[in-house]
């Protein structure tokens, strides 16, 4: 596989998103859906309704997400709108929760723990997707970035308990912990191959708390934001991210570095480079 391109800039701005996405070359087609974390109720670091806008006006976009398979303020359908509509984001875009109406099956064929995945029923509506991923740490992946926005993100609320317990939805806080990292990465083989081209990757790395934007209390960010990236690969995307964390000059980086590493976060990037999702090997392309 050859070298994917990556891209960076130092600049955070809403107008960064926009001229990020343009470097890609990429003209989404169609309907195009915009996966996003609408942010627990609760949570301080989830990234804003106005700094997405732009990129998400830009593309004609429709605000995708899909209800939680945990307790909290996002786990039914009726108080996920409510949390939309809290966060401000039925404000800024047309807001479609896709599994309102259950889920549809994707195959994997080649999958080394699950063969089907369960994503939003209305997943079918959209003709490409643009993928807006808060890159930061996690309590139980290690971090989440692009590989977990379009496999946990994606999925069902019954399809998260299906990945999260490795094919076994009723072991969803059970299963053994590489193996739902993996599954993370056969979740991801589904989307891709069902988007094929029409599937692009923004990572934005601010407010990296080692904490998800699913907890509804989060630990403050140690380490200073660094930019935002974009690619057509979301294996090397989130290789990319990784390194930069990695190569900070910052001393707070050692608080997610030991999230990611305890949590054996990389796995997930293994499992996805070995199916085929993208590759790890990229060229960092700074504007």
């Amino acid at each position: 596989m050859e070298k994917a391109k990556v891209y960076f800039t130092k600049e955070l701005t809403p107008e960064a998103m926009v001229k990020m996405y343009e470097a890609l070359g990429v003209k989404l087609p169609g309907k195009v859906a915009v996966k996003l974390h609408s942010g627990e109720v609760g949570n301080q670091n989830f990234i804003r309704p106005a700094f997405l806008k732009p990129v998400i006006d830009h593309v004609n976009g429709t605000i995708v997400e899909c209800n939680t398979a945990y307790e909290g303020k996002r786990n039914t359908t009726k108080d996920h709108w409510e949390t939309m509509k809290l966060h401000g984001w039925t404000d800024i875009c047309t807001v479609d929760i896709m599994d309102e109406d259950g889920d549809m099956e994707l195959p994997i064929p080649n999958g080394k723990w699950l063969k089907t995945n369960y994503v939003g029923g209305h997943l079918k509506n959209y003709d490409s997707m643009l993928v807006l991923s808060h890159f930061k740490g996690h309590p139980m992946g290690g971090f989440g970035g692009a590989l977990k926005n379009i496999s946990i993100g994606i999925a069902s609320a019954y399809g998260k308990a299906h990945i999260h317990g490795a094919g076994k939805a009723e072991e969803i806080w059970t299963a053994d912990h590489d193996s739902f990292l993996e599954s993370m990465a056969d979740a991801d083989k589904s989307i891709v191959d069902y988007f094929g081209d029409k599937i692009v990757y923004i990572n934005v790395m601010c407010n990296m708390s080692v904490d998800c934007d699913c907890c509804a209390v989060a630990e403050d960010p140690k380490i200073k934001d660094i930019g935002i990236l974009s690619s057509t690969d979301p294996v090397a995307l989130d290789q990319a991210c990784l390194d930069l964390v990695y190569r900070s000059d910052d001393p707070g980086k050692a608080d997610l570095i030991e999230r990611i590493e305890s949590r054996h976060g990389i796995l997930t990037v293994e499992a996805a480079a070995a199916l085929g999702v993208g590759t790890r090997e990229y060229e960092l392309i700074e504007l």
